[in-house]
């Protein structure tokens, strides 16, 4: 008996192997602190949570979900209602939304229902490593784009080989950008809307990070002309209201790419339960102040990170997206090496760069999402074990 194939292009998961480098110090009575993985730790909202609770107290809510892979008709209305109240774009819940077990899974449903064995398939580096593997499962062939910081972490898409472009058929990028913090901008899309029309290319812009902005606008890639007839876009209720449990969240979009995906979830799943819908409607519909609420948490926090890192030499500015921080490494280290340093100095574990692809080497992730008075433990941590570090001419500026 032998495995499937395809399973041996596929590394070990990174968040699974942090998890258990940091149970197995745990188990050795190391005091851990983990600033790798983004995992908001503050509760859901209560109105969520007794929103779950009186659903999941009625039977009707205890059989297959309504709708199964489409979504509650009535989740999928507040999907549009959120859309075009934070975003200003308008959807038909009947055809251009549909419910998710997380925007995770989104990332799968897309490659089943849009991309053939031996596609090529365009996906940002450095990336989340969820996409490649989705590609890999339906026998298809990733291909890095690479994104730098002179371009502000966004891909150029002049520099695409037209030949490449001409071969891809999909494209999968995330912005508010994980793991950089980069923010794309309505010219980007703009362009990205005309790049996936000019080669026939569907694009899946995973956008979970929506709402997590410091100093700069929100944005939809739906807020593109013409964006619905290239791509959809993948979102959940994870990171703005702390659901990352739950697994809810929606595709927005082209019907057609949404109607495939919702073909391969119906052979796939049997939807979301329906309690956790009706909490999920609470929080779209409710919760908008606890978005603003966590944005000045992890603004502190953010500030927090950086006046230390400043302090023991680092100089650069970070995007401001997400509630991660992506910095350059010092002089001397690859990323996995400084993380490996950083953790046997101090206990803190970050992530490496080179997980998130070639093109995130020299770089390190740090997750803002973690308690206060562990977040200042491990700052204190870094400034009295770390000591001044030391950094190459632009390499706080790469």
């Amino acid at each position: 008996m032998q495995t499937a194939e395809r399973l041996g292009k596929i590394p070990p998961y990174l968040f699974m192997t942090l998890r258990n480098k940091i149970n197995e110090a745990r188990a050795q009575g190391v005091d851990v602190i983990s600033l790798a993985i983004g995992d908001p730790v503050e509760a859901t909202p209560d109105a969520v949570i007794e929103a779950l609770s009186s659903a999941a107290q009625d039977k009707a809510n205890h059989r297959y979900p309504t709708d199964e892979e489409w979504g509650m008709a009535a989740f999928r209305e507040a999907v549009a209602r959120w859309y075009e109240r934070r975003y200003h774009v308008q959807l038909d819940p009947a055809n251009e939304v549909l419910a998710l077990i997380g925007s995770k899974e989104g990332c799968h449903h897309f490659a089943l229902g849009m991309i053939n064995p031996g596609d090529l398939v365009l996906v940002t580096d450095p990336g989340y490593p969820g996409y490649k593997p989705s590609i890999w499962f339906v026998g298809a062939e990733p291909h890095p784009i690479a994104m730098k910081g002179e371009n502000n972490f966004l891909p150029d898409l002049t520099a695409i080989p037209s030949e490449t472009a001409k071969r891809a058929t999909a494209f999968y990028l995330n912005y508010p950008n994980n793991p950089t913090g980069a923010v794309a901008t309505p010219e980007f899309l703009a362009d990205l809307v005309a790049f996936a029309r000019d080669y026939d290319i569907a694009v899946c812009y995973d956008n979970p990070y929506s709402e997590v902005v410091f100093g700069v606008d929100r944005l939809s890639f739906l807020n593109a002309p013409g964006a619905k007839e290239v791509g959809v876009e993948l979102n959940s209720l994870s990171k703005p209201y702390n659901m990352t449990g739950w697994r809810i969240g929606m595709a927005c979009g082209n019907p057609d790419i949404i109607r495939a995906m919702a073909t391969s979830k119906a052979n796939t799943d049997s939807g979301v339960f329906n309690a956790i819908q009706y909490a999920g409607i609470e929080a779209l519909d409710k919760c908008d102040a606890f978005i603003e609420e966590m944005l000045q948490l992890y603004a502190a926090r953010r500030n927090k990170v950086l006046a230390t890192l400043r302090e023991l030499g680092w100089s650069y500015e970070p995007p401001p997206g997400t509630f991660y921080l992506w910095t350059p490494v010092p002089d001397g280290f690859t990323s996995s090496e400084f993380c490996d340093f950083v953790f046997e100095k101090t206990a803190v574990v970050l992530a490496p760069g080179a997980a998130y692809g070639t093109h995130g080497e020299g770089y390190v992730r740090f997750s803002l999402t973690v308690e206060d008075a562990r977040l200042d433990e491990a700052l204190c941590r870094l400034r009295d074990n770390l000591g001044k570090v030391s950094f190459s001419t632009d390499n706080n500026t790469k």
